[in-house]
């Protein structure tokens, strides 16, 4: 049952799927937690892995860089394999004072820029707001750490062209990162009456002059995140 973007079968995806940006990253995951993983899916280089932690069922699927790759990916998903939560975990620039570089923010809700939404709520301004039960797991896994924040992010197709202005109004009214891929998310598991969950690690800080994650810091720097996204997949 192969679709255009997914070469795996029915039945070849868990219910939970874990979903980082970059395919190199779902493979390192993939090998860290599931040591019976079976690559089920290797189209145009985003590899997505089955296998069980703990005797659970779970996959591991990179979504690619941006809302429109991460959105064909989750409809077929949702649309044709039977996947009923999807946790995205990946990194975000912090915008606020109240997170720093190595943070972890759980995203309960996405401010929106772009156009993927657009259509699903006519005239309506559409909120993208995480699984309630999904950022109450995550947040209990981290319990008292002071170093993971529960908040809403912001979701941009643009990644530069940004200004210092925009930013700070959205730092202003409580937004502690930005990032390119949990809004759409977000608005496809409203689509399709599923569950979606980002949790980020804040890579690199737009004002507060922290050096930023280097690209292998990126890669291995999610072992916080990738914790409490298992506790809402599983949850």
């Amino acid at each position: 049952m192969a679709t255009p973007h997914i070469t795996a079968e029915k039945g070849d995806f868990a219910s939970a799927v874990i979903m980082p940006g970059d395919p190199k990253r779902a493979e390192r995951m993939a090998l860290q937690l599931m040591p019976d993983a079976k690559l089920v899916t290797d189209v145009r280089g985003i590899k997505g892995f089955t296998g069980t932690v703990n005797g659970k069922p779970l996959s591991i699927m990179a979504s690619g860089m941006g809302q429109p790759s991460l959105s064909i990916y989750v409809n077929e998903l949702f649309m044709h394999y039977g996947v009923e939560r999807i946790i995205r975990v990946g990194t975000c620039g912090g915008l606020s004072s109240k997170v720093k570089v190595g943070d972890v923010v759980i995203a309960n809700g996405a401010h929106y820029e772009g156009v993927m939404n657009t259509f699903f709520t006519p005239n309506v301004h559409y909120s993208a707001i995480a699984s309630f039960e999904l950022v109450r797991a995550a947040a209990a896994a981290a319990g008292d750490d002071p170093h993971v924040k529960v908040a809403p992010i912001v979701s941009r197709d643009r990644f530069y062209g940004v200004s210092e202005e925009e930013n700070l109004a959205l730092a202003n009214m409580g937004t502690l990162g930005v990032e390119m891929e949990a809004g759409a998310l977000y608005g496809l598991a409203d689509k399709y009456d599923k569950q979606a969950l980002a949790v980020l690690t804040v890579s690199d800080h737009l004002f507060d002059g922290s050096p930023d994650m280097t690209a292998q810091e990126r890669e291995t720097n999610f072992q916080k995140a990738l914790h409490l996204a298992l506790a809402a997949a599983h949850c």
